[in-house]
């Protein structure tokens, strides 16, 4: 297992919750750490981010060119081409991550797993194959990753588990349209899907700060 690259802040001493919160392609760590700042999570005691910086991988997509990615970019998405091998890497990578939540003593309910873009392609795949029970699951501006194995894949631990999933209307990147399309493809697994869709690109807004801020207090309420 490769050694993964780690930030972490706490709201304060002794953590009893823990969300870890993976980044887009091209990013690191770092890049969630404002919105976790703007997050008011006091409600529900004191609470771990953790911000992993993924893998510096060849992109595809982009000329081969080495970059942080969960996982590579084969080719537009009319293509339908999926990197199953690097996702099954980071979703290792992510199952790592959550043990290590564990091990400090934050139990897998009081865990939440979520992403943006790529991070929200890995907070889905690992939430709905994690072993245990987790508190929620979030995916902003992102997708279902080989959505057609979920079924066989997915852990009846995790079939209650709330998922909060958000996307921009006008987003360039990842198109709207796919994101509804996984909204679909979870809830007719049975999953409990928060939807919330915003008139922006491919980015985060604080009304969708809000939102999360509101699904977080209440999925990680003791």
């Amino acid at each position: 297992m490769a050694e993964i690259e780690t930030l972490e802040a706490a709201t304060g001493e002794s953590p009893t919750a823990s969300v870890i919160i993976l980044h887009g392609l091209g990013a690191d760590g770092n890049d969630f750490v404002p919105v976790a700042q703007e997050t008011d999570l006091s409600a529900v005691g004191p609470v771990r981010y953790v911000f992993p910086s993924a893998p510096v991988r060849p992109v595809t997509i982009n000329g081969g060119y080495r970059m942080r990615a969960w996982y590579d970019i084969l080719g537009t998405e009319s293509t339908g081409r999926q990197d199953e091998a690097g996702l099954r890497e980071s979703l290792a990578i992510v199952e790592q991550l959550i043990a290590h939540e564990k091990e400090r003593g934050i139990a897998a309910n009081r865990i939440v797993v979520a992403g943006f873009s790529q991070g929200c392609a890995m907070a889905l795949m690992t939430g709905v194959r994690h072993a245990q029970a987790l508190a929620g699951i979030v995916g902003m501006s992102g997708y279902l990753p080989l959505a057609a194995q979920t079924a066989a894949e997915r852990s009846p631990a995790n079939a209650k588990t709330p998922i909060f999933l958000a996307h921009g209307t006008q987003d360039e990147i990842v198109v709207f349209e796919r994101g509804l399309q996984s909204r679909d493809q979870l809830r007719a697994l049975g999953y409990d899907v928060e939807w919330h869709e915003y008139p922006m690109g491919h980015s985060v807004c604080m009304e969708e700060i809000r939102d999360l801020e509101a699904f977080l207090n209440r999925v990680l309420k003791a």
